[in-house]
């Protein structure tokens, strides 16, 4: 290591050590430990640019561990990513570009939210799936116009994490060898030694999935850093996993114990730290020498340098194949939402009662030609979902071009990688199980909410209609879960044309994830659904005489509220049906809107779900009632249920 790179590789630790200082709150042991790691990533391995953070074909950098935010802020400062001095100072201040972990959208150069540990693990495999997937369909000989690495930096807890056992299971049966993880192992976590509670032998396990697995004894050794990197890009077959044996908190007073993991160090530590590193002024805070940020200048430069021997590639294969470039620019571009609006095929429905899992499943396939960036599947119940792409191939370690995606039975590591999908660009992913399994995937779900993208989520199976499959199967209290999380549409169609509204407004969705909430039994296809369903809640049939009263369901219980509107018309009670299949759509309508299809005079209302009421009672007020689930299901065949119910 040069004494230039010794000091750069000192300065990640010294400018992160000052900021968690300055903040009196943060993670210094990690960024100590692993700064030369990150340093020998960022310099010498990665293709990054940072004049264009967005530049299609750079190497992805996941920090799976996040709370080691200020070691990639650090980075992203010295690279010049757009990240001053006075941002560093603001470390998990309000409206600071340095929150205390790490958030897409927000920082440029993060590539996706993580703090919940091994979520980047996940993100990251979805990310190597669409590297895979683009290079199968777009690459040529002699133009390799998809060509990149996803990296990620993931310490103990993360491996600790259940999610990652999904996920490199899934990574290493799908063979992604542009998938490499480095692992921060210091034998340190929260409560003390890893002996505590993870003693097993971490790479056997990952091997066992398929990876090939290094280990590098120093981690401070740039040389024996680097040369794993190269060996894991050597590998053409296999994932790569890299051992890195740190010491947490490397320098300070605190180097090897628990402490450096999760508080700041000390102003006295801090400057004892600065010492044994051999900086310059260590008793001035924030002081980085000139010299430092001369030559991540130069590193910068070396990424514009990549991306413009790429663009001029890209420029040569986009003449020679145009057909190609003209799928790409698919690839890469929102849906026609008018077309898709004003196309009947689209909107048909049949004439007969089906489940609206089979109506999703029609649609699916009326899409994919459509949209040609539309990929997805199921964690092993693409039968049960309806979410096979005839003729579109399965993903797989032979057949990176298939649009049919397996991931078996890993929820959590499924929604994970729907996440890195549509992080990665050019992809509109969607994933499947039933909707009590939905449980699973929930940690990832509300990532997607945070991040701001729109991932489609199908779940089937969404009542009590289950039936003979019990209690333990039937969902009841999972859509009350997710009303509740900002950002989120759920969407639960009473039959075909419903059914189509809620992909429509899936895939035309900009930044927030929709969950589309569908029946395993059959539905009655009914008279006046229509794209009103678009705005969330309307009028399904209106009340034949003088408006007394208003029943408002969703889904399956919408055909039981219209029986029980002609039973109550028989008693000369007349009351409104209104079919309300998304209430987050609905809650943004103009206050007119609202108020037309729930007028504020009308106080007797009855909502109608075969699932609990809790969130119901902002729609019927203090004088309405429910007619809901109130425990839990039963065995039976569903229309036993629904009239025990």
């Amino acid at each position: 290591m040069s004494n230039i790179e010794t000091k750069c590789v000192n300065a990640i630790r010294v400018l992160a050590a000052d900021t968690i200082q300055k903040a009196k709150s943060g993670h210094p042991g990690m960024p100590l430990g692993v700064a030369p790691v990150a340093y020998e990533l960022w310099a010498h391995q990665m293709n990054h640019n940072p004049k264009n953070p967005k530049w299609i074909n750079r190497d992805r950098f996941v920090l799976s561990s996040g709370h080691a935010s200020a070691m990639l802020y650090s980075l992203l400062h010295f690279f010049g990513y757009g990240l001053t001095m006075d941002d560093m100072k603001q470390f998990r201040q309000e409206n600071s570009l340095t929150p205390g972990h790490p958030e897409y959208g927000h920082t440029l150069g993060v590539e996706a939210t993580t703090g919940p540990l091994g979520s980047g693990i996940g993100m990251a495999v979805g990310m190597a799936m669409a590297e895979a997937h683009l290079a199968a369909i777009f690459n040529k000989p002699d133009f390799p116009i998809v060509d990149h690495y996803t990296f990620v930096i993931c310490g103990d807890g993360c491996l600790m994490e259940g999610i990652s056992s999904e996920s490199l299971s899934l990574a290493g049966t799908l063979g992604l060898s542009k998938l490499i993880i480095l692992y921060d192992s210091n034998k340190i976590s929260i409560e003390g030694s890893t002996d505590l509670a993870f003693t097993e032998n971490v790479q056997q396990r990952v091997a066992a999935f398929g990876f090939q697995t290094i280990t590098v004894e120093d981690g401070n050794s740039l040389e024996e850093i680097g040369a794993a990197i190269e060996a894991a890009k050597a590998d053409k077959i296999r994932p790569s996993f890299i051992t890195i044996k740190t010491h947490i908190g490397y320098g300070s007073a605190k180097q090897d114990s628990a402490s450096s993991h999760g508080e700041p160090l000390g102003e006295e530590n801090v400057i004892a730290l600065k010492k044994n590193l051999g900086w310059d002024k260590p008793e001035e805070t924030f002081y980085i020498p000139a010299d430092v940020y001369e030559h991540y200048q130069e590193l910068a430069e070396k990424g514009a340098a990549a991306e413009a021997q790429w663009e001029k590639l890209f420029a040569d294969y986009a003449e020679k194949f145009p057909e190609a470039k003209k799928l790409r620019d698919k690839y890469f571009s929102p849906i026609d939402a008018e077309k898709l609006l004003n196309d009947e095929n689209f909107w048909a429905a049949p004439d007969k009662p089906q489940a609206t899992r089979a109506s999703s499943g029609t649609i699916i396939n009326r899409l994919k030609d459509f949209m040609p960036n539309l990929i997805g599947g199921s964690a092993d119940l693409g039968p049960s979902n309806k979410t096979i792409m005839k003729d579109a191939g399965d993903f797989n370690k032979n057949n990176y071009g298939g649009r049919n995606l397996h991931f078996g039975v890993r929820e959590l590591a499924m929604s994970a990688a729907c996440n890195g999908l549509i992080l990665h660009g050019g992809f509109r992913p969607y994933c499947a199980t039933f909707f009590v399994f939905s449980d699973y995937l929930k940690p990832m779900i509300r990532i997607a909410s945070l991040m701001k993208i729109p991932v489609i989520y199908i779940f089937t199976h969404d009542s009590i209609g289950v039936g003979e499959d019990g209690p333990t199967h039937e969902p009841i209290e999972q859509l009350a879960m997710f009303r509740a999380q900002p950002n989120f549409n759920v969407f639960r169609a009473a039959d075909a044309v419903e059914t189509a509204a809620g992909w429509y407004l899936a895939v035309t969705s900009k930044e927030t994830p929709t969950a589309l909430i569908l029946t395993r039994q059959n539905l009655p296809q009914l008279k006046n659904s229509s794209k009103e369903a678009l705005k969330g809640g309307y009028i399904i049939s209106e009340a034949a005489g003088e408006l007394q009263g208003i029943l408002i369901a969703t889904g399956s219980e919408v055909s039981t509220a219209l029986e029980a509107q002609a039973a109550l018309a028989e008693e000369n009670i007349f009351v409104r049906v209104v079919s309300m299949p998304c209430q987050e759509i609905f809650d943004k309508q103009s206050d007119e809107y609202k108020e037309k299809i729930l007028p504020k005079k009308i106080r007797a209302r009855v909502a109608v779900e075969a699932a609990s009421d809790f969130g119901w009672q902002k729609y019927i007020g203090l004088d309405g009632a429910t007619v809901t689930m109130k425990n839990f299901g039963a065995s039976a065949p569903a229309k036993v249920l629904f009239k025990k119910f």
